[in-house]
C-alpha cells in the first residue's frame, strides 16, 4: 500500500483512513491519505516521480493532493497536528478510520480498537462530539452502514439521533456526494435515524422502483431536490420525472405523446409514475422511430415562426399514429393546419 510513498517521504509519515480500513477488508485501494510533516514538499516529490497533477487543497488546513490518471487515483498529503498521529487519528469520525500504518514498516496504529470493530461490523464514533464537529459525519455514519452492511453501536446511533437537526449544516454538494452512494436500505435508514426529515425527504412506493441513484433522489426529495446544487443534467431528469404524467393508454398515439413529454427518461418516467407495464409500447415506439422526418421546416412554404415547429410535432404524431405515411400526406396536413392557424 505504501512503496510508493516510501521513496519520496524523507520523514517520519503514516498511511491513515479509508485506505487501512479498505485494505484490512479485503477490498480495493484506490485512493491513499498520507499524514506527514510536509503536505507540500512530499505532494510535489511523488508528482514529479510518479506522474500526476498535485494541488492544494486547503491553505488552511495545509492538505495537498496528487491526482494520477485523471483522477481515478488520488494521494493526500495532510499535515500531522502538534499532537503527531495520536491527535490525528483522535480527530477522526468511526474507529475503523482512525487506524494508521506508519509508512515503509508493518506497524499499526489503533488506538481506538477499529480493527476489532471491522471484525464486529460495528460503526462507533472515536468521540462523543464527532457529529457535532462535522455533521456531514451524520450522513456518513449511515453510508458506512448501507456500503459495508455494518450497524452502528447503541452509543453511536444515540448520538447522531440527538444530532439528527445539524444535518442540514453540512455542504450541500458533500450532501450530494453521500447520498449518491445510498442503496434503498440506506435511504430507510436515513428515515429511520431521524436524518431524512430534516433534508426534506420522505419514503413512498417509489423509492424501489427503479435501481438509480438520480432516480432515488427524485423519489426521495421530488421537488425538493432542486434546493441542493444539482446539476443541470440532473436538474432536466428530476424536472422531466416530476411534471410526467400517465398515458391514457398503450396506443402508439398516447405513447408518442408521453415520449415527445419524457425523453430521453421515457422508462423512468413511467416507474416514477408507476405505469411500468407500458414499457413495451415504449421501447417498441424507440425501435420503430424513423431515421429522416417525412418534410423539413424549410420545406413547408411558411414564414419562420413557432407554428412551424408545432406543425412539425403534428406531423410527427400522425405519422407515429400511422394516419399518414408519405411526404406528400405530410405537405398536405401542413396546409391544413397552416390555414386553421391563419400563416398560410
Amino acid at each position: 500500500m505504501d512503496e510508493l510513498v516510501r521513496e519520496v517521504l524523507e520523514e517520519e509519515g503514516w498511511i491513515v483512513g479509508g485506505a487501512v480500513r479498505d485494505e484490512l477488508l479485503g477490498r480495493p485501494v484506490l485512493d491513499l491519505d498520507v499524514a506527514c510533516a510536509d503536505p507540500r514538499g512530499t505532494a510535489i516529490a511523488y508528482a514529479r516521480r510518479f506522474g500526476g497533477a498535485a494541488f492544494s487543497l486547503s491553505e488552511r488546513h495545509g492538505a495537498w493532493r496528487v491526482a494520477v490518471g485523471g483522477d481515478e487515483h488520488t494521494v493526500d498529503f495532510t499535515p500531522l497536528p502538534g499532537g503527531g498521529i495520536e491527535a490525528d487519528l483522535g480527530s477522526r469520525d468511526f474507529t475503523f478510520n482512525a487506524i494508521a500504518a506508519r509508512v515503509g514498516t508493518r506497524e499499526i496504529l489503533d488506538p481506538f480498537g477499529g480493527r476489532a470493530d471491522l471484525e464486529a461490523r460495528v460503526v462507533r464514533a472515536v468521540s462523543g462530539t464527532v457529529f457535532v464537529d462535522d455533521p456531514l459525519r451524520l450522513l456518513r455514519a449511515v453510508r458506512f452502514e448501507d456500503e459495508l452492511d455494518f450497524r452502528m453501536d447503541e452509543r453511536t446511533e444515540a448520538l447522531l439521533r440527538g444530532a439528527a437537526p445539524l444535518v442540514t449544516r453540512a455542504a450541500g454538494e458533500r450532501i450530494l456526494a453521500e447520498l449518491d452512494r445510498l442503496s434503498a436500505d440506506g435511504y430507510r435508514r436515513l428515515a429511520d435515524v431521524g436524518l431524512l426529515e430534516p433534508l426534506g425527504g420522505e419514503l413512498d412506493g417509489r423509492l424501489e422502483a427503479l435501481d438509480d441513484p438520480a432516480f432515488r433522489l427524485v423519489a426521495v426529495f421530488r421537488n425538493r431536490v432542486t434546493r441542493f446544487p444539482i446539476s443541470n443534467e440532473l436538474r432536466r431528469y428530476a424536472l422531466t420525472l416530476l411534471r410526467a404524467t400517465r398515458p391514457e393508454g398503450p396506443s402508439p398515439r398516447e405513447i408518442h405523446r408521453f415520449r415527445r413529454q419524457t425523453e430521453p427518461w421515457a422508462l423512468e418516467a413511467l416507474a416514477f409514475i408507476g405505469a411500468t407495464e407500458l414499457a413495451g409500447p415504449v421501447e417498441g415506439s424507440r425501435r420503430a422511430d424513423p431515421a429522416e422526418p417525412l418534410v423539413r421546416g424549410d420545406e413547408l412554404g411558411l414564414e419562420p415562426g413557432p407554428e412551424i415547429g408545432r406543425i412539425l410535432a403534428a406531423i410527427d404524431e400522425e405519422r407515429a399514429a400511422g394516419t399518414i405515411s408519405s411526404r406528400e400526406d405530410a405537405l398536405v396536413l401542413a396546409r391544413s393546419l397552416a390555414r386553421e392557424a391563419g400563416v398560410a
